[in-house]
């Protein structure tokens, strides 16, 4: 029998450069640090959020998210449907908004049943009240052993350590990238720097685009096994964020292969904050075509890093 499958279009080589580095975008802070999830006692959790906006709160950013086709997703991979959805029905779970992400290392909270469901929950909670936000605008990673339930007082002590130490800098950014690792050597990042036109075209704004990423096991296509967070400081609303996101991911991480095992919980996370204070990127050519032109390339370096590691 011969299995045919949608051709995609190559990924394009006319894609802004990128640096190997994780270089935060305007709009978010980050941070990672050590729970005490792993045994190991390497950094286990990171966590990255908008900054406060005029009236205090954390300003919302535009979301969107590509998620594993497995049949048995993970508790966080249905909770983050879930809030994506009560933040914008439009979406379906596909896009939405969001305040903040949270990753925890070393128990991937799969196949835990409702009880694992119920984990999850709390621990939105937890982050909703550490970043002073909502719950559904708040959206959930976790890696590491299946079939274990998450520890959720080493996770609320972890939160609680690690969510004063978020900065919007680089540095907190690479922490956050440390603490998504499992069994990975080193820590998955690439940036890239666009420039858009003001509306009058006389004038150029510089936009960010960063990826973080992790892991190397149960590598397969259709998303390959891994978390990665992708920001931006680009002004896109969450529907254009996700046709963008969408076949960007198609070309990059649903290409790889190592071991033949889809995981139950990879994800990508797309998340636009308009800090950079350039107009709105629609989709079609102009702006939104750059913006996905810089999620792909800041998108597709992580996926390399992972495949070579």
């Amino acid at each position: 029998m011969t299995l045919t499958a949608p051709t995609l279009p190559a990924l394009s080589t006319d894609l802004p450069p990128v640096e190997r580095r994780a270089a935060i975008p305007g709009g978010f802070a980050a941070a990672g640090g050590v729970a005490g999830i792993k045994a190991s006692g390497r950094p286990d959790l990171a966590l990255v959020a908008t900054l406060p906006g005029p009236g205090g709160g954390r300003a919302r950013a535009a979301a969107a998210a590509v998620f594993t086709p497995n049949a048995f997703a993970a508790a966080p991979v249905r909770l983050s449907r879930a809030h994506l959805a009560a933040t914008d029905p439009a979406g379906d779970g596909r896009f939405g908004w969001a305040t903040g992400i949270i990753s925890t290392s070393g128990c991937a909270n799969a196949a835990t049943g409702a009880a694992g469901d119920a984990d999850q929950a709390i621990v939105a909670e937890i982050l909703a009240a550490a970043l002073g936000t909502t719950e559904d605008e708040t959206l959930l990673l976790s890696t590491g052993i299946i079939g274990t339930r998450l520890p959720l007082d080493i996770v609320r002590a972890g939160v609680a350590a690690v969510a004063p130490m978020l900065a919007p800098s680089d540095d907190g950014l690479a922490a956050a990238a440390e603490a998504l690792r499992t069994t990975d050597s080193v820590a998955k990042a690439a940036t890239t720097t666009l420039t858009l036109p003001d509306e009058d075209g006389l004038a150029v704004r510089s936009v960010r685009v960063t990826g973080i990423a992790k892991g190397v096991g149960m590598i397969h296509p259709r998303m390959a096994t891994m978390l990665s967070i992708v920001l931006t400081d680009a002004t896109v609303d969450p529907a254009t964020l996700h046709g963008l996101l969408r076949p960007a991911t198609a070309r990059t991480w649903d290409q790889l292969s190592v071991d033949g095992d889809t995981s139950t919980n990879d994800t990508v996370f797309l998340l636009a904050s308009g800090a950079a204070g350039a107009p709105t990127a629609a989709a079609g050519p102009g702006r939104g075509s750059e913006v996905g032109r810089g999620g792909e390339a800041g998108g597709s370096r992580p996926p390399r890093q992972q495949s070579a590691d």
